[in-house]
């Protein structure tokens, strides 16, 4: 049997995904942050809860262990974990909360991963949640942090983070082979911004224009479970469209290499990796 692990699966499009998955007979591994919630999705799928809060980097490292202890395959991983605050606050890790939530948390449980992603189908594949506000940028690799720039109520480190999201997954593509894609799933109606008021505003002033989580999770559902998808590793998806907008600096594979080894560093990971 095929198994997927996918992360921020108590709620949302997450929570739909891994019931459509498990109904097309994946062993769906369900990682979310609450233990009742994320146990209850897994009943309804029939799959195997696991909990960890993404704040702390040694629940990550935990998480990544018990995952490849209880799984002698695995073929894909869906990073869709991660969020928004409004205000500006660093982790016990010392790192911003929306960059560790958002893209540290999920490189380190790719790169723990890894070797048994490449072992499982003929190519393993990882899925990750971005948001069409890539295309806010500003991403700065001498102030990932956000320390020394105007935090934005949070929309300018999220918008980043997902930039980053994008990046890091044309780097995995390129140093390790498995395939990698990140993508938009709409606006969909969640409890996404529940620490941000802005976010949690406007999901109350445009309801009319949200999609369902069950919506939001088809693209993910669709890369996930699609054997060829006839586009170049790393392709960035706006919904099931794979010529989604990006930001200009999305397409730079410097950029994307001295991104990894910022990253790399921060998650104490080797920056190079051997296939």
């Amino acid at each position: 049997m095929r198994t997927v692990v996918v992360t921020g699966a108590s709620s949302g499009l997450g929570a739909a995904a891994v019931v459509e998955l498990a109904r097309r007979d994946w062993q769906v591994a369900v990682v979310g942050r609450d233990p009742e919630r994320t146990a209850a999705v897994a009943a309804r799928a029939g799959g195997i809860p696991f909990t960890a809060d993404f704040d702390e980097l040694d629940q990550v490292r935990a998480l990544a262990t018990d995952l490849l202890a209880r799984f002698p395959r695995i073929d894909a991983l869906v990073n869709n974990a991660g969020g928004i605050v409004s205000r500006r606050t660093v982790t016990v890790d010392g790192n911003e909360t929306t960059l560790q939530r958002n893209v540290l948390a999920a490189a380190l449980l790719t790169e723990m991963l890894a070797p048994r992603l490449r072992a499982g189908r003929e190519t393993g594949r990882v899925v990750l949640t971005s948001s069409v506000l890539n295309r806010l940028g500003g991403l700065r690799l001498d102030d990932l942090d956000f320390a020394s720039r105007r935090y934005g109520a949070g929309w300018r480190a999220y918008g980043a983070s997902k930039l980053a999201t994008i990046l890091y997954a044309r780097s995995l593509a390129a140093r390790t082979g498995l395939e990698a894609h990140p993508f938009h799933p709409g606006y969909v109606r969640s409890g996404f911004g529940a620490e941000s008021r802005s976010a949690r505003l406007l999901q109350l002033l445009s309801g009319s224009m949200q999609i369902s989580p069950e919506a939001g999770a088809a693209p993910l559902v669709h890369l996930v479970d699609t054997p060829e998808l006839g586009v170049p590793n790393g392709t960035y998806f706006d919904g099931l469209d794979p010529l989604g907008a990006t930001h200009p600096s999305a397409g730079d594979a410097r950029l994307a290499d001295e991104l990894w080894q910022a990253v790399a560093r921060r998650i104490d990971v080797p920056a190079a990796v051997e296939r």
